[in-house]
Formats: C-alpha cells, structure tokens, sequence
C-alpha cells in the first residue's frame, strides 16, 4: 500500500455524512482534495458494485483534484466547493464522458453507440468553476422517463441506499443514492416531473427543484428543455444545497431563456439567507384536496401531523387546505395509467432533442434527430409499450410526431401554467401566505420490482407552474423509507424556502446516515 492509499484508508471514516464545512475543515488541516478523492473513489469500489449509484467514473479526477491542491498551496483563495467531490447525472454533458439517458442503443459498453460531448453542460462547467472534483456519472432510467426507479436502464437497477428493496426514486436514482451512501458529498440531479424531488425524498436528502430559467439546462438530454427541465443539486443538508445553487445560479448566453433570472438572486447568495429563526412569524399553507384530491395514508397524515407540531414550535402558523374552492386542483390533466402525472409541455421533447444533438459538437456519433431516430427505431419510446408511449394521450402531441423539428403547439401548457400562476398568487395572497409546506410523498415508498410508482403531492403542478420547492428530511416510515416534507413557494423564492428548511433542520436533525453493506 503507498502513501497515497494509505492517506485514503485514513480518511475512509470521515466520508460518511461529510458535509462541505467538513471537506474544508479537512483540507485547513493539511487533507489534501487528491487524498479526499482517493477516500472517495475507494468508497465507490467498494459499495457502488451492489448499490449501482455511478456508472462512468472520470479518469481524470485525480488530475483534477491535485490542480486544485496546486492552487490552494500557491495561496489562491478558493470558494467553498474547491475540492469538493461531486457525481453527475448521466443526463449532463461532460465533455469526454459519454451521455447515454440509460438506453443501450446510446452505450458502447450495452452494444450501442456513445453519444461523447465536446464540451460540458454550462452546469458542469460552473461546477468545474467552483473548483469541484466531478467523481463521475450516476445511473438514470431510460430516457428519464419515470420518477420512481432505473430499474430498465442498461446499467441495471439504481438501490436506495435507505431502503435498499424500495425504490429509490428517478430520475435521478444514481445521483440520490451516491449522496445518500455518500459515495460523494454533492451531486447534480434534473427534473421534468419529480426527478429532483422524488429521489431526494425517497433516500433523506435535501433537494432544490428551482424555478424554471433560473438554472441553465442546456446540454442536458432533455424531455422538455423549452418547457419544465431544472437542473438541481441533491445533498445531504441545506446548507451544501444552498452553495450548490450559488455556483448553478445565473444567466448564461448558452441557454437564453436564463435571462429570465436576471436580478431574481439574493446579493448575498442563497447561503447568506440562512436563518435558524427563519419560522417565526411565518405563514403557512398544508397539504389538501384543494391543492390535489388525492388523500393521504394513514401513517403520512401522522408523521406530518407531527411535523406540523415542529414547525409550529418554531414559531410559524399553519393554514388548513388554503387553496379549497380555488380550482387549483381542477387544473391538471393526469395522462391515464398514470399516479397523477400531467405531461403537458413535454410536446416540446423532440424539438428540443434536435436542439441538444446539435450542441454535442462536430465529432459526435449522432447529430440529428433523424440520426438518432435512426440508431434507435427498434424500440420507437412513443409506440405501444414504449417508455413514453403516455405522449400519446396529450392532444397536441401528435403533430409534432409528424413534423418533429418545428416549434410545438404549447397552447395547452401555457394555459395550464398561467392558470396555476394565477391561482397561486390569489391563494397565496388571499391567506397572506409565505409558501406551502407539504409531505412530498403521499404514502410509503413501494418495493423496488412492484408494479407501483412513487405517489407524490406536487410534481406536476409545480413543473408546469415553474415553481420551486425544497424537499428535506422529516422522519422516517415504518417501513424504512424516509419521510420528507416539501417547501414550495413563488417564482424565485428558493433563497426564502431554504432558510424555512434550514431552520426546520437545525431543530429537528432527522436526516441519519443508512447502514450500508457492500
């Protein structure tokens, strides 16, 4: 064993829970990022064979780590996430690393054919920017196409590291687990419909789904790019959230629509709003039919029953169903054979499909969407069976079927979104509240091979509506599946919905560390 090895055994039980504070007290003690990679990537060898969180490491993370140990001993301050390992979602350009959307038409390794981007995904480069150590990238279902598991991706089920025979949530089920079996200390997650939210509630992890425009989400395989997609981070406190979203954050000529974003940031950064009193004198709303005639379990109205008692204890009052009689809940169209899941805007995925092949770069195996078309015909995703045959039951889809690269008709998704704009904002202001706090989860999660899906309370509404939300530990089932509670509140509130989460984590603690086996 060399030095180095030596090193990474030595820091091997520091890793569990690290948090960012944590990788920076060790590197004011003479850890260096290289020595801290090498714990992790250890780690990774030795958990990841079961539990299957990555599926590309980086070849080039040392490399990346000692550049940072370079700067730090030449005397460069450094920001916060410098040297501070991370894990990707598959979805994500990283330049070098193939995007593969968990289909094995896109994977050399299933017999398909790596899709190798030229250059990252603006997210990916702002993380590089920060001074992070990108680990690798985490499993994902196929074309991201459900929010509960990666059960049908060519690199094979994604466990939860909480539960490891319940689903651990999609998306963005690599990235949860990694974070969650701390395999690294931060990872980027996306979402189209849940992929942030579920898997940060399934596994006990702080997720950030933002605003849409306020992170940019170019070089991300999309589903619906133009329309819903956020790029978010999942981490195991709100603090290392909150600086993930810091470095995320902002306008970028890559991605235009982010000018929408412009001016929304707190000077300060979203850690600056970091409250432990954040609660008091707050308002409010609960969980009802008025926001979705959906009810909740037995065991979920307990365990958010007592979470209430929490919050209420901090100081906030709660509002009972403030959006009943509104017509809130009336607003979503569920496609059917689904849990609740409203598809309006995802009109716009082959449009943007074309968008994002054409960014890859020149040497790319696959540039247009007739050329993926092609290389993919044997398993068309909108036939009978395929993993968004569900696109076929949303009206407005089928021209774009025929004539794919030009714009979609998105009149049903913009009316559906102003109208729960307009809702929100009359409800919230009607009953002078300052965001909802909500069980994401409506009942416990389902086994890992069954035939149920993850139930949630929020993800269409708020991807259509653009809305963001903060889900956080609160609590754990009889099962062993965690219970997670959901902030959400207006269009650029995420810097007031972390200091409500942080002040609800500094006083409860819920989130605990799962006993791994390798």
């Amino acid at each position: 064993m060399d030095a180095a090895e030596t090193d990474a055994l030595a820091l091997s039980d520091l890793l569990v829970e690290m948090t960012v504070a944590d990788a920076q007290a060790a590197f004011a003690r003479g850890v260096t990022a290289e020595a801290l990679a090498r714990a992790f990537l250890a780690r990774i060898e030795t958990y990841n064979p079961r539990y299957n969180a990555l599926i590309f490491l980086n070849p080039n993370a040392l490399d990346e780590a000692r550049a940072i140990d370079a700067r730090r001993a030449s005397g460069e301050a450094l920001g916060p996430l410098a040297g501070v390992p991370v894990v990707i979602k598959d979805t994500m350009d990283v330049a070098g690393l193939p995007s593969t959307g968990g289909w094995h038409f896109l994977c050399s390794k299933a017999g398909g054919t790596d899709l190798i981007p030229g250059t990252d995904a603006p997210v990916v480069a702002r993380m590089r920017a920060a001074g992070c150590v990108i680990l690798g990238k985490t499993n994902v279902p196929v074309l991201s196409a459900t929010g509960s598991h990666a059960n049908d991706s060519w690199a094979g089920p994604t466990l939860n590291a909480m539960a490891p025979d319940l689903l651990p949530g999609g998306s963005s089920a690599g990235t949860a687990t990694a974070v969650a079996a701390s395999l690294a200390v931060l990872g980027l997650a996306e979402e189209t419909g849940g992929s942030i939210q579920n898997p940060a509630s399934a596994q006990g992890l702080v997720g950030i789904k933002p605003t849409f425009a306020l992170v940019p989400n170019a070089g991300v395989i999309p589903l619906a790019g133009s329309t819903r997609d956020v790029v978010g981070p999942i981490a195991r406190c709100v603090r290392d959230a909150a600086l993930t979203l810091d470095a995320l954050a902002g306008y970028t000529a890559a991605d235009p629509k982010t000018v929408a974003g412009i001016g929304r940031r707190p000077k300060g950064g979203y850690v600056s709003a970091l409250s432990e009193t954040a609660l008091r004198g707050k308002r409010l709303g609960l969980y009802g039919p008025g926001w979705r005639d959906r009810p909740l379990s037995a065991e979920t109205t307990a365990l958010y029953e007592r979470a209430q008692g929490e919050i209420a204890a901090r100081g906030a009052t709660l509002v009972a169903d403030p959006f009943a009689g509104s017509g809130f809940a009336a607003i979503g169209q569920p496609v059917p054979d689904l849990d609740h899941y409203d598809a309006r805007g995802i009109e716009s995925v082959l449009f943007d499909l074309q968008a994002y092949l054409q960014r890859l770069g020149p040497d790319a195996s696959l540039r247009t969407l007739a050329e993926f078309t092609a290389a993919t015909k044997a398993e068309d995703p909108f036939a009978k069976g395929g993993v968004l045959d569900w696109m076929n039951d949303v009206p407005s889809f089928a021209p774009c079927l025929t004539d794919p690269l030009s714009p979609p008709d998105l009149s049903d998704f913009l009316a559906a979104r102003e109208g729960y704009l307009d809702l929100f904002a009359a409800v919230m202001d009607e009953h002078r509240l300052d965001a909802l706090v909500f069980p994401q989860m409506r009942d416990t999660l389902p086994s890992l091979h069954g035939t149920e899906t993850i139930h949630e309370t929020t993800v269409s509404e708020i991807n259509i509506a653009g809305l963001p939300g903060v889900v956080m530990p609160a609590g754990t089932f009889a099962s062993g599946a965690p219970f997670c509670l959901i902030f959400v509140g207006p269009l650029w509130s995420e810097a007031d919905l972390l200091a409500l989460a942080y002040d609800y984590e500094q006083a409860t603690r819920h989130r605990t560390a799962p006993a791994l086996s390798a």
